[in-house]
């Protein structure tokens, strides 16, 4: 599990960074809009970034899926355990063991229509509408996050939340 950990730990960093990076660039893109405002009253322009739209919008479809797995590992996804308080512990392992086994099934299924979905893209050879990139690499930063997701579920299902 340590080594499950601390790969989904770096994923979960360098999706940080990915939000990092989105945050700075939209803090450019900002501040040249608000120079174009100052420029304006002397006859200048200063334009914003050309395709900041098309950025922010595939690198957040990666950054948003790498958090999945360190939020998993952390169990720190909603959980309504408020009436399972009043059942015997035995149970509640039961409940939450059966839970996970169900959360990997899904991250398994999201994982499976991602893969079709990044194969469809490649098919379409779809391309970003400003920056004319390619748009299937961007599938793989999520392909890996649900692939993660899973194997993260999968190993708490199978040896339970203590051994984490």
């Amino acid at each position: 599990m340590k080594l499950i950990e601390r790969l989904v730990s770096q994923w979960a960093l360098l999706g940080g960074a990915l939000v990092f990076a989105i945050m700075i660039v939209t803090s450019v893109n900002v501040g040249a809009f608000g120079l174009d405002r100052i420029a304006r009253m002397f006859s200048a322009n200063i334009s914003g970034l050309p395709g900041y739209e098309d950025f922010v919008r595939l690198a957040i479809s990666c950054a948003a899926l790498m958090f999945f797995p360190y939020c998993q590992l952390r169990r720190g996804h909603v959980v309504v355990d408020l009436f399972a308080s009043s059942f015997p512990a035995a149970f509640v392992r039961f409940l939450d063991r059966l839970w996970l086994v169900i959360i990997t099934l899904l991250a398994l299924s999201l994982f499976y229509w991602m893969i079709l979905g990044m194969l469809e893209t490649i098919s379409d050879n779809a391309l970003s509408p400003v920056l004319g990139w390619s748009e299937w690499p961007f599938y793989v930063p999520g392909i890996i996050s649900l692939f993660l997701w899973a194997l993260t579920a999968g190993f708490q299902a199978i040896k339970g939340f203590e051994d984490v």
